[in-house]
């Protein structure tokens, strides 16, 4: 999709100034300064940041689970409405989320039947047979390489940590969410498996046509997997465009360092760019 006109697609996620506040006593925290940003469906989008720069809160405030201190959000072209829980749970329906830590993104009172029978009914299959339901667990769980029959009545815990991130696509298989909000969805596993899981979110889309946010720091990867990418520091967008313009010439110079600070094999290690 690297060559194709994604700007020409709707947009499914945009926001105009989207600005967070923290504030502590009489100390005011900028998290998120006045960003603008237009996601269209069907885009692979990264945003790239340290840690600090703010990614993670914006990331947040698309999901919903923190309030916007100024700007909006427009979801599918309206302006978005969470303002109970009903129309939160809504709008949970066309965005989801995979997190860094496996091990922290599941009820450990829940088994991986419940997780996952979950998802189907979230999806309007609470009234399918249990037939049915099993076979829709069953196919989830191949499409992630996980044997459901070696799952059933086990928890998430049991597994490890490369399991359980399959198993958070998995979900995501049942939920076919229109968006996809991936937070260093690999940072914690294995190299082998990370290329695995990639693949995986990549076949998703292309299968479901979801647009997949990726919020990571490895800027080699962003310019790896997407069709745009949005350089952020200190809250801001510094730089935004396509992967090849950002990554092949960039303008800002936050994104220049980020870039020199991908070490090269190579090449000798220049250390004098990394911040003291």
């Amino acid at each position: 999709m690297r060559n194709e006109d994604i700007s020409s697609r709707p947009l499914c996620l945009s926001g105009r100034g989207v600005t967070k506040i923290f504030t502590t006593g009489k100390t005011r925290t900028v998290a998120v300064d006045h960003v603008d940003f237009e996601f269209h469906e069907g885009e692979l989008i990264s945003i790239v940041g340290e840690s600090g720069s703010g990614k993670t809160t914006l990331s947040k405030m698309l999901l919903g689970l923190l309030n916007i201190t100024e700007g909006e959000i427009l979801f599918q072209g309206q302006p978005r409405d969470i303002s109970n829980m009903h129309k939160r749970r809504e709008y949970w329906r066309g965005i989801q989320a995979i997190f860094q830590d496996p091990f922290s993104s599941f009820n450990v009172f829940n088994k991986i039947d419940t997780v996952l029978l979950d998802c189907i009914n979230m999806r309007g299959g609470k009234r399918l047979p249990m037939e049915k339901k099993i076979e829709m667990m069953t196919e989830a769980c191949s499409f992630v390489n996980l044997k459901f029959a070696e799952l059933t009545n086990k928890y998430p815990f049991e597994l490890s940590g490369g399991q359980m991130q399959r198993l958070m696509i998995a979900r995501i298989f049942l939920l076919k969410p229109k968006i996809l909000l991936a937070d260093e969805p690999t940072s914690m596993i294995d190299a082998c498996s990370r290329a695995t899981i990639l693949d995986m979110l990549l076949q998703l889309r292309d299968e479901v046509g979801m647009t997949i946010i990726f919020i990571t720091h490895d800027i080699g990867l962003a310019y790896y997997i997407s069709d745009s990418v949005y350089i952020m520091e200190h809250g801001k967008f510094v730089e935004s465009g396509s992967a090849d313009d950002v990554i092949l010439n960039p303008k800002a110079a936050y994104t220049k360092r980020l870039i020199s600070d991908v070490p090269k094999i190579y090449e000798p290690w220049d250390l004098n760019t990394v911040a003291q």
